[in-house]
């Protein structure tokens, strides 16, 4: 396979993903499987959260353990921390101050970007290989996005409790993702043989 083909087959198969993705989203349920909405009075949660936070985005978890604010070492820092999850709730919070916006054209386009990437990447993969039939080359390209969907997606469960039918969910989304832009890639590279 020629670079070209490489790259066409590649483009295919991102516009292929990000499509899937959209409609995994937008139109299927896919997207919003194990997460929840905080329960009660979720003013009173997000004023607690402004008033703490104010405008210092990031990734923020709960208990705190320590490691940043005590000088004690980090195997202190740890025991301590096992004690806190005794008697308080844990999780992660992503966080941002008042004034973000949802869908915008720029996280549309790093997603687009994202998902072409990852597809061309497949491909350049695939064509690294023997394996010339077109149910070869799809099985082949979503393999390789079961690889893309393990190291974060299971570690973020064992590690984060992620929620398992969350995790399940995004797999799933990520390996339809890679076997459609397998069908878009064995096509374009069946056509141009």
């Amino acid at each position: 396979m020629t670079k070209g083909r490489v790259f066409l087959a590649g483009l295919a198969g991102g516009v292929a993903m990000y499509v899937w993705a959209s409609i995994a989203h937008v139109v299927l349920p896919l997207g919003g499987v194990g997460i929840a909405e905080i329960p009660g009075n979720e003013a009173t949660v997000l004023d607690a959260m402004r008033q703490s936070l104010g405008n210092s985005s990031g990734l923020y978890m709960f208990p705190s353990f320590g490691w940043k604010t005590s000088e004690g070492s980090r195997a202190e820092a740890m025991k301590n921390y096992d004690a806190k999850l005794v008697s308080n709730p844990s999780g992660l919070l992503i966080y941002h101050p008042p004034g973000e916006k949802s869908l915008t054209p720029g996280r549309l386009i790093v997603e687009f970007l994202v998902e072409l990437l990852e597809a061309v990447l497949a491909v350049w993969l695939l064509a690294k290989t023997a394996i010339t039939s077109f149910g070869g080359r799809i099985g082949f390209v979503a393999m390789t996005g079961l690889l893309a969907s393990l190291p974060t997606n299971v570690s973020y469960w064992n590690w984060y409790g992620f929620p398992a039918n969350y995790t399940l969910s995004y797999m799933g989304i990520q390996l339809a993702g890679f076997a459609v832009a397998g069908v878009a890639a064995a096509a374009v590279l069946r056509r141009q043989r």
